[in-house]
């Protein structure tokens, strides 16, 4: 399903292939000989997504963009079922396996491999060539890429990106309380613009 967001289109590739239950929205170019499989989301919200050629996105990925955050997938990448992509960069011939998770403002280098239910935090940068383990997490730039096990020295890292802030503009109060009556209106009123999108 193709659906027009702020008066954006998708642009398809005529040589793409995109399952008819897979939900294009807003200004998505897909390149050539892409293929998205049935229940995938791509949502530009804001911001571009722009996907190269010869790409694979898998069963229910989701990809969003914002208006701070677009979104750039090169050529030749595969994106494993239940991925999830936001606002991020990723380089040519990247694998990212099943339930990867990749936040606003990260890049991965070309030829990176995030594996199974890995995560790339926010303004977090993997090398070119780099390989994140399964379930390990990659944080900072340069990204140190940990086992979950670790949070305290994950923590020590990520505190300083700010995650709410980088997402959704919120600052931390005192004690690092986030303000989620105030996150959850700002998302509400991001998602309140689809009112007039149009299914094409």
């Amino acid at each position: 399903m193709q659906i027009e967001h702020r008066g954006k289109r998708p642009n398809i590739d005529s040589a793409a292939v995109v399952a008819p239950t897979a939900v294009i929205c807003g200004d998505v170019t897909i390149g050539p000989r892409t293929h998205v499989s049935f229940g995938a989301v791509l949502v530009a919200q804001g911001g571009p997504i722009r996907i190269g050629a010869q790409c694979v996105i898998r069963e229910n990925v989701v990809i969003r963009s914002t208006a701070q955050h677009p979104v750039d997938i090169g050529n030749y990448v595969l994106i494993g079922p239940r991925a999830s992509l936001n606002g991020c960069r990723v380089e040519d011939e990247v694998f990212l396996a099943t339930g990867v998770t990749v936040f606003h403002g990260a890049r991965i280098g070309r030829r990176a491999e995030v594996r199974v239910n890995g995560v790339v935090h926010v303004r977090s940068s993997v090398a070119s060539g780099a390989t994140v383990p399964i379930a390990w997490v990659a944080v900072g730039d340069p990204a140190r890429i940990l086992p979950p096990d670790r949070h305290d020295e994950i923590w020590s890292v990520q505190e300083p990106l700010n995650f709410p802030r980088v997402v959704y503009g919120v600052e931390r109060a005192a004690g690092g309380v986030v303000d989620m009556q105030e996150v959850t209106r700002r998302v509400i009123a991001g998602l309140a613009e689809h009112g007039d999108d149009r299914v094409l």
